[in-house]
Formats: structure tokens, sequence, C-alpha cells
């Protein structure tokens, strides 16, 4: 029998198929369920009446009650407005509409008493309240409109066929007075009990009509942790199934490519973080069980030297190893660095990329299923099908997020045993969507950056203060020292983004003249050859400055580019100008990082750029990042099921995250695959909710 929430919403009293396809366009609710998850973004208290004479325009709303007059159409074509007069009795404001004039036209009515609800503004010097919501007295008095409102986000066409938030109040209200409207409850007693939580039929009716902010408050928390509940619940149960199923090749040695690097190779000391990472990463890949761990490190903590140490430990076991990068600019410098570590040990590696020409894949390929090439690195170019390895044991995933989840699954699916996985990232992660986007992941943090290393110090300089910086970065080219200036390339303003880029290039070459000066130039147009032709100039010196867009954001290592200097700057995002200006301070010398901007910005903007001269910090940027730009826009979260919380929000509601973890952590270990006769409808809901995941291990 079909639940009575998953009835099309054409189907619900005042619905109707016009305005089922606006709801199913306009806020994508399609069934009585999605209704219902349409929460209020806020709550009003329409238990009290003001005067005019009373209000300010501070006021975030007000509800008035008076009488319509001087109804009249104001402007020409399009800039018409309708205004009206109301007065009640204190003073007169004016009403006016921008949009759906005909519709307010046919249903207002002069001299007939009114509440009126709304935010109250300034039109011109008089006091004007614009869009306000209308009921009439007869009707507020008979439908008890007052104490806790709710208030939904609606549209322009949605408020023309009369379903403003009040209108869509009206929906909800017919929808949980229906006498077929039944919600069950999923959580067990386990979980009820304890935390003392709302009935689920009931914090479903409280959190459209609280009634009261107790109440209101309590409906909330329900709503909020059985969202999370279910994000944390899927990740254990993938990961202990994971576990239970996936048998890794046990790495039991550690033999001469370990021992004889680390007495006689190491370039430099290990920091305490370092050698606790390499400790967890040992202990995975000799349990017998599949290591799959997330290694987090700010920029140029030293990731790189970890994952070489896992390979080794795979090569002393017998195992070749694969790491894959998401550009080739990366994959390069990868390969660049394992190389070098690699040499003195007599260890064979290769590069694979896009580039590679067919002759030396052919050799690559043989290589590769031979045994004689021990590591491979490259670009997604490593999962094609003709890449095949004689016996594959650990496979490293550079930045992450940037690869799907089939393309991941295809590299580890090239070994016949499963190989061990490292996933590397350099962006920091908040605790809060650690937990949900990895949390499958068992997870390692280098939270130490090496020894020597000074804190880049970072400026906010305007237009105004541009002859100070090209002089400071003649003072460090006269020190012998390197510098970028990165621009900003957005795929909707290319055309502008790139002319802007050619510009300042143009501006460079004069400031910076030659012979005296050489100037490096990439960009995203550029082939592939000719981007690495320019970055080993500037890696070996021969060019001082090199004038990028942000394709350098991740790769390019250059100790002796000690200052960075980032064009509008307000352009990019916090995390993207953390990863930038981790491209400078990778040598023993103070590094510097100029945030240049216009005067104009916006908050936001304004904030980020604050943030980065405040802190060095990757995880504390991490964490303001996401409460700017919210968990919808981080890369990774659209594969994680996190997008689909509807009222639980990652930047403010981490403690509620801990406490849904925890309980089913506990639920977990009573009942690892939900077997139990009192978690069956906890894990019915769970299956619907991921239908596309495969569940076999749970009842």
């Amino acid at each position: 029998m079909t639940d009575f929430l998953d009835t099309s919403i054409e189907y619900l009293k005042g619905v109707g198929p016009a305005r089922a396809d606006l709801l199913r366009t306009e806020l994508n609710i399609h069934r009585f369920r999605d209704l219902l998850e349409h929460y209020p973004f806020r709550y009003v208290d329409r238990s009290r009446i003001y005067k005019i004479a009373e209000i300010d325009i501070d006021f975030a709303y007000v509800q008035v009650k008076g009488r319509v007059f001087d109804i009249k159409l104001v402007g020409e074509k399009r800039g018409r407005r309708l205004s009206a007069k109301f007065n009640d009795g204190t003073d007169t404001m004016e009403l006016v509409w921008f949009q759906g004039i005909q519709g307010v036209q046919k249903i207002i009515m002069p001299n007939k008493d009114y509440v009126i609800f709304g935010k109250p503004g300034l039109f011109g010097k008089n006091l004007s309240m614009a869009h306000p919501e209308m009921i009439l007295w007869d009707d507020f008095n008979n439908e008890k409109v007052q104490g806790l409102q709710p208030v939904y986000s609606t549209t322009e066409k949605l408020k023309n066929r009369y379903l403003d938030s009040r209108g869509i109040q009206k929906l909800i209200y017919t929808l949980v007075t229906d006498p077929a409207f039944k919600v069950k409850e999923i959580f067990p007693p386990s979980i009820l009990n304890p935390l003392r939580l709302m009935d689920r039929r009931e914090a479903f009716i409280r959190i459209h009509f609280p009634g009261n902010e107790e109440l209101g408050q309590r409906a909330r928390f329900r709503i909020k942790l059985e969202e999370f509940f279910f994000t944390q619940l899927r990740m254990l149960l993938l990961k202990g199934n994971r576990k239970a199923t996936l048998k890794g090749i046990p790495f039991i040695k550690i033999g001469d490519y370990v021992n004889g690097f680390y007495k006689n190779h190491l370039p430099f000391a290990l920091t305490e973080a370092q050698k606790r990472v390499v400790k967890e990463i040992r202990s995975d890949m000799g349990s017998g069980r599949q290591m799959n761990r997330l290694l987090q490190g700010d920029v140029g903590s030293g990731k790189t030297i970890v994952a070489f140490l896992a390979m080794l430990i795979a090569l002393d076991n017998g195992c070749q190893a694969a790491m894959m990068a998401p550009t080739e600019i990366l994959a390069t410098q990868h390969f660049s660095s394992i190389s070098e570590l690699a040499k003195p040990l007599g260890i064979q590696v290769s590069l694979l990329t896009g580039s590679t020409s067919k002759s030396e894949r052919k050799q690559l390929h043989a290589l590769l299923e031979s045994g004689e090439l021990h590591i491979l690195v490259g670009t997604h170019a490593l999962i094609e099908d003709k890449v095949q390895f004689k016996k594959l044991g650990l496979v490293i995933i550079d930045e992450q997020h940037r690869f799907g989840v089939e393309q991941r699954a295809r590299l580890w699916r090239k070994g016949e045993e499963v190989p061990h996985i490292l996933v590397m990232t350099a962006t920091p992660i908040p605790r809060t969507l650690a937990m949900t986007v990895y949390g499958d992941l068992d997870v390692s943090v280098i939270d130490e950056m090496p020894l020597g290393r000074k804190p880049i110090e970072t400026a906010m300089r305007f237009e105004s203060g541009r002859l100070r910086v090209l002089g400071f970065m003649k003072e460090q080219i006269a020190m012998g020292r390197q510098v970028y200036v990165v621009y900003p390339l957005i795929e909707e303003s290319e055309k502008m983004d790139y002319q802007n880029l050619m510009d300042g290039y143009e501006h460079i070459l004069r400031e910076f003249p030659r012979p005296k000066y050489e100037v490096s130039i990439v960009h995203g147009r550029m082939r592939s050859e000719d981007k690495e032709a320019e970055m080993q100039r500037f890696k070996q010196g021969i060019t001082q400055i090199m004038v990028a867009t942000s394709v350098i954001e991740v790769g390019v290592d250059v100790p002796n580019a000690s200052m960075m200097v980032i064009e509008s700057a307000e352009k990019f995002g916090l995390s993207q100008l953390h990863q930038l200006r981790g491209r400078v301070g990778r040598g023993s010398e103070q590094s510097y990082c100029v945030l240049m901007s216009g005067h104009k910005l916006s908050r936001e903007a304004r904030m980020r750029l604050e943030a980065m001269v405040a802190t060095n910090n990757g995880f504390e940027i991490a964490d303001l990042d996401l409460k700017l730009r919210g968990p919808g826009e981080i890369d990774g979260l659209r594969q994680s099921g996190l997008t689909s919380l509807k009222l639980a929000d990652l930047t403010k509601d981490g403690e509620i995250l801990q406490v849904s973890r925890n309980y089913c952590e506990k639920l977990l270990d009573d009942d690892p695959h939900l077997r139990k006769p009192e978690n069956q409808d906890l894990a019915e809901h769970l299956r619907k909710a991921y239908k596309g995941t495969d569940w076999s291990l749970i009842s």
C-alpha cells in the first residue's frame, strides 16, 4: 500500500494541477512528504499588534491593524507600482507592490479592517511596507492567528497564485490535519528514551505550528538529530561492512626499502605528527584488513614523505604502488618529488598522463605488468583498462574530492586482491564535515609544520598601495628570491579574466624590463608542454616572476619563491586563497602574501581577506569557510548525501551531529547489522533513504 506521504502533491485539497506544477518547478515539492519537509526558515510572534506611531524602521517585522484607502497605480509601464495608504488611527503609512499588481488589485478592499504583516521601511521619506501579507480582521480573529507563526520561503510566481508564506502555511495545515496523516516512529526506545525525544508525528506538526518556543525547539532538535543520524549511520555501516568483507593484503614485513631509506636517505627529520601518522598507516596495512585512511595535512605539512614511506612498505612486501592526482601539473610535481626520493634506492618510478606518448605508454604497460615498474604516478589516465599491474598493493589518491566515486573504484579494482587506500588532502576539513563526508574513512591529521618553516606574513593592499608592492617585489628579487603574481580565472567571465591576465602581464613586463628581469606566464589556454616549460624555467630560477592564473593552486613547489601577489583577491574563495598562499613559505626564508583588492568589498569578501591576514591555520580557515559558504558548496558533498539535509546545519549544529554520531556508534556496537526486532523500522527507513546502496549485510 502506498504511503500517504508519497501521494502526488496535486491531490492535496487546495492544490490542483496548475498549482502543483508551480510547486514542483519553483520549490521542488512533488509529494506530500516534500511539502511536510518544506520547513519554516523562521518564526514570528503574531500575538502583538503594533501602532503605526510606535514603529521604528529597524524593527525586523511588524503587525498592524487598520484600513486601506487611496489605492492607485503610480509610474510608467517599466517602473509601475501599486500604492495604497494604510491608517490605524494613530498615523498613516504607505503600502506598495511592484509585482503581482493585478492579483492584489482584484482582492484588496478599501475601508475594510485588515491586519497587515511585513518589514517596515522608508519609501522616500514616508514609512512604508512593500508586499505586505494581508488578512481581513474577521478572518484573523476566526483563525486565531497568534503566537509563533511560521515563515516559509516562496517565489513571486507562487505569490501570484496566492501561495505566499501564509498560503503555504494553509496547505501544510490541511496536510497535517487530514485524518490519513500518520507518521511512523522509526527510532527504538534505546534512542528515544535517554534523549527524551519528541514523538516523530508531533515533531513534524510542531516544526510548522510550534505553539510556543519550547515545543518548537524540541521539534527542531528531533528532526535535526534524525537527519544527521541517518548520514552517520550510513557512513558507519559502510565502514563496518567494508572492514568485515574486504581483506587487505597483510604487509607484515618492514624490510630493506623502508629501513635503508629511513637510516640513510631521509632528507629531514620527521615531525612527531608525521611519525604518528606513519605508525597509524603501518598498523592498518599490517592488520590483514583493507586500509581506507584519509590523510589531512595543511599545505606544506609534509604529506609526500609520509605517502612515500607507505609506498616503501608496499614494495618491501612484494607489491606495487600507484598515486593518482587530479591534474597533470600536480601529477608531474608528485612524480618529480617521488623520483628524487626513490633514486638512491634503485626504485623504478614512471609518470602516466594524457600527454604520455603512445610508444612511452607501450613500454610503461609492459614494465608494469612484468613488475619491473614499482611505482606509477599519474592522472585519471591510470584508470584506463589497458593499465594493468602485476601486483598492486597500495593506491594513494591526492585531493580525492576532485574524483568521482566510480573513478576511484576503477583504480581499486586493478589488483586481484584489494589494495590499501590512502586518500590525501591539503584542504583542511572542519571536524563536522570530516565526520560526515569522510565518515567511512579512518582519519589521520598532520597538524604540525616541518621544523624551520616560518609563518607567511599576509597583508591586504588596495590599488593606491600598488607602487609600494612593486617596490617590495624588486627588493625580494634583489635578494635572490622569486615572486608569483596570480590572477583569477572564473568560467563565467573567462574572456574578461584572460584580458586582465594579459594586461597584468604587459604591466609587469614594463615594470620589470629585460634583460634585468625575466618573467614566466602560465594559464589554462596554453598547451601542456608550454605550461611545463614555463614552470621549469621558474623552478630553475631562469625567470624571477611567474604570472599565472590559479592553475598553480596545487603542484608547484619552488622553495626559493618567497612572495605571492594575488590580484582581485576578493574573487577567490577562502580555501583557494589558502591553497595559493601555500605555494610560498616552502623554504626557510621569511615569505609574504599580498592580497590586492578594490575598495568596494562585500561584507563576506572583507571577512575572507581579513581571515587570511589574521591566521595561517588551515583548520581555522576551513571552519570560517564553512560558515561563510555553507555546506552545499563545499567540494565532495554531493556524493556524501549531505546536501539532503533540509533543517540541520553543519555550521551551527555540530553538537547535535556529535550526539547523533555517538548514538549511531552505540546502536551498531549492540547490533552491527541492524537485525534486532526493535531496529527493523530504522533499517527499513535507511534502505529507503539510500536506495542505491548495497545493504546486503543489514537484515
